[in-house]
């Protein structure tokens, strides 16, 4: 049976009580079907002990798609140059870059195993394996003279553009296995980071993705798409 999914939310830390509450209340809603597991995707014992219930969970049948969500922008924007030091560089790669790569690899294996019990005929797709790295127009490294005057956030942008390349990495590592592996900017959204004047609602935003990732196929392995399904040049 395809059907296991796994969505990750950044450092349990950095969780507002509005969205955990509003988590919670969501798996209630739905008993079975969705299941909270604590993960800080900044710390590799926490990754761990999420894989091993991930496992427990999901059994022998495997994980069909890992969308890797968690990122966190420091220090505040607009994270000039001046205001950004070392610390703040170390900090988000380790939970932009670091935390997606290691929990992908860890989470290979099952992974694997979805690819594997589904038809021999079906092609690559997020129904059958898939991993989704959700980056931003902002680490495009040619759009870049159209961008950063609006956001120079220079950990969070060479962090996604890092995240960029592990897609690709992983895209060709996990071919063989039948495993899909995209990036997909969600667009400029009404959230924490993104701000009131970002000009897409978060409905507006995961119904977009929802309908990309419903189309994406072997052709689709290693790109950035936007949440209308367009490509994004590196």
């Amino acid at each position: 049976m395809c059907g296991r999914h796994i969505s990750n939310y950044g450092p349990v830390t950095s969780l507002s009580p509005l969205f955990s509450q509003a988590l919670r209340q969501l798996s209630a809603q739905h008993p079975g079907k969705i299941s909270i597991i604590k993960l800080d995707v900044a710390d590799e014992q926490s990754i761990s002990a999420a894989v091993e219930a991930v496992k427990k969970k999901v059994g022998a049948s495997g994980l069909n798609l890992l969308i890797n969500n968690a990122a966190i922008n420091k220090p505040a924007s607009p994270a000039s140059l001046l205001s950004t030091g070392k610390k703040d560089m170390m900090e988000v790669f380790e939970t932009n870059v670091a935390g997606p790569f290691l929990l992908t690899k860890m989470l290979h294996p099952l992974l694997q195993s979805a690819a594997k019990s589904c038809s021999a005929a079906e092609g690559m797709s997020c129904r059958r394996a898939a991993v989704i790295n959700v980056s931003t127009l902002l680490s495009s490294i040619e759009k870049c003279p159209e961008t950063f005057a609006m956001a120079q956030m220079y950990p969070y942008r060479t962090s996604k553009a890092a995240l960029n390349m592990l897609t690709s990495c992983q895209a060709e590592n996990f071919r063989a296995d039948n495993i899909l592996v995209a990036a997909v900017h969600p667009g400029w959204v009404r959230t924490d980071m993104g701000g009131e004047q970002a000009p897409l609602t978060t409905e507006d935003s995961v119904l977009g993705m929802i309908r990309v990732l419903s189309t994406l196929s072997s052709k689709h392995s290693g790109k950035l798409l936007d949440w209308e399904g367009n490509s994004i040049p590196w």
